[in-house]
């Protein structure tokens, strides 16, 4: 099967295609998918490389270019009423997307929302940079807006996570498994120990077990070597290992994770890693803004 779409460091890829994939995926997974699980079958459909994978968006090098762009197709179909997804951040086909078969489809969406995008776009930035090529243009209105999915709050804690001392990030995460429930959370530091950075006990019920983890700033993506390295790590001392980063992983380095016969090791990437700072309060609070509306018709009844 030819490839639908290219990823590659300079070039803005075919979002129409990738639409088209996203359909594909979906339906492969039964009409509904998490996010990770549907850019997961995408680029096992497409055949997508480690490699590919690894670049990044050339102004946020935490964003990697086949995830962001992904994000994008699916803003398009869901403008085209193709998807719709859930607060938990599950998407799915609706009547309309589950009957698109071919790339015309997915054009005719493109063309229609990017028309929309590009006007908008048009309007906000004339007077200060004027006009500029369509494709330059585009790739600039999708850098600067993001698709309706991503968090702009964790690309920003993200940054500032790629900025902290080694060992900083490694007292965090130290901090992170204890709030969650580790015990004799120990911080290796510069031991040479492997690639380990640190271990903990987790109680679950009767059983407790030692884990081993490491922990590590990372711009694009984790492979599946990666993986491996920290297996041969921990080759006779766990059961189970952690692998933490502010970065993403790799479809293939997920599957080497969960390999058959192999020391399961659980894998938390840059956005898991937002998440459970802010569900643990650590650096990142909630605000709850109070608004105010006036009913003018309750007062009519008085």
């Amino acid at each position: 099967m030819s490839r639908r779409f290219e990823i590659d460091a300079e070039t803005l890829p075919d979002l129409a295609g990738m639409m088209l994939v996203t359909v594909e995926a979906l339906k492969d997974l039964g009409g509904s998918a998490t996010i990770q699980e549907l850019d997961e079958k995408v680029i096992e459909l497409e055949g997508v490389t480690e490699v590919e994978q690894a670049f990044t968006m050339p102004r946020d090098e935490n964003r990697t270019r086949v995830n962001y762009y992904l994000a994008w197709a699916r803003t398009y179909l869901k403008r085209g009423k193709a998807l719709n997804n859930s607060s938990r951040g599950v998407w799915a086909l609706t009547e309309g997307g589950s009957a698109i078969t071919s790339v015309e489809e997915t054009r005719a969406i493109y063309d229609q929302v990017a028309l929309e995008e590009r006007e908008r776009a048009r309007l906000k930035r004339l007077a200060a940079k004027g006009a500029k090529s369509s494709q330059a243009s585009e790739i600039e209105m999708l850098a600067e807006d993001g698709p309706d999915d991503e968090e702009d709050w964790k690309s920003a804690l993200l940054s500032v996570l790629g900025k902290m001392d080694p060992a900083a990030f490694e007292r965090l995460a130290q901090r992170l498994l204890r709030e969650a429930g580790f015990t004799k959370v120990e911080v290796r530091g510069k031991s040479g120990d492997g690639g380990i950075d640190g271990v903990g006990v987790l109680r679950v019920n009767l059983v407790s077990f030692q884990v081993y983890f490491q922990c590590k700033r990372w711009k694009g993506s984790v492979g599946s070597k990666e993986i491996r390295d920290f297996r041969g790590a921990l080759q006779g001392r766990a059961d189970k290992g952690l692998f933490i980063t502010t970065g993403h992983f790799t479809s293939q380095a997920s599957d080497e994770a969960t390999r058959d016969g192999a020391i399961a090791i659980d894998l938390i990437d840059g956005d898991r890693l937002c998440d459970l700072l802010k569900e643990n309060r650590l650096g990142v609070e909630t605000e709850m803004i109070e608004k105010i509306q006036i009913k003018t018709s309750w007062f009519d009844g008085i």
